[in-house]
């Protein structure tokens, strides 16, 4: 992950956005994911969440946008891209 003027932004890869959420803010805080508290699906549907930028069609093409929303006192932005930017 690399530092962003926003926050933590992590590279767009194979895992879902809720696993990649989870991440970016254990690495900011120096912990875990699974000690995260409270968990992710109090605030946002991990499920929603991963299925927001799931490819559109047999084309593998990625739906655009973002998502924000606050989670354990950060401004959690999902990229359609893949990156996570904390605020």
């Amino acid at each position: 992950m690399r530092e962003s003027e926003r926050g933590i932004r992590s590279e767009a890869d194979s895992k879902p956005p809720s696993m990649r959420v989870l991440e970016a803010i254990a690495d900011r805080e120096d912990r875990e994911p699974a000690e995260l508290e409270p968990p992710l699906y109090e605030v946002v549907s991990p499920e929603a969440l991963d299925d927001l930028f799931t490819p559109a069609s047999d084309e593998n093409s990625s739906r655009p946008g973002r998502v924000t929303f606050r989670y354990r006192g950060y401004d959690v932005t999902v990229h359609a891209s893949g990156d996570v930017d904390l605020a």
